[in-house]
């Protein structure tokens, strides 16, 4: 079943800007078969982001075939990234999330 990895940050965030070698280096650690890993600006894919309103850097996004096992900001830690991504591949059931999430999710789908 493909994975969908997304993290959501911005150019001028200058948390993001260190954040993003973390982010690649803890999911090239992962299983890679079915993998879909994206560096998503929010504002240079804005189409993409869509009604999404991220307000906190990081924001992460875990969503399988069918349902997001994940969705929300995190600290900025290596640390914090690898639990999450453990707990969350490890772990299929669906969390609970507002409509835009769902929908960021669909068009990350259909581009894979």
């Amino acid at each position: 079943m493909p994975l969908h990895i997304a993290c959501l940050c911005a150019a001028w965030c200058r948390t993001c800007e260190s954040y993003q070698e973390v982010f690649e280096a803890a999911c090239a650690e992962l299983p890679q078969a079915g993998l879909h890993v994206r560096w998503i600006d929010i504002e240079d894919e804005a189409e993409l982001i869509g009604n999404l309103d991220i307000e906190t850097f990081p924001t992460l996004l875990i969503a399988d075939g069918e349902h997001i096992r994940f969705a929300g900001p995190l600290t900025p830690q290596p640390e914090t990234l690898k639990r999450v991504l453990r707990a969350h591949l490890a772990d299929a059931r669906p969390m609970p999330v507002e409509p835009a999430y769902v929908e960021l999710a669909a068009r990350l789908r259909s581009e894979a």
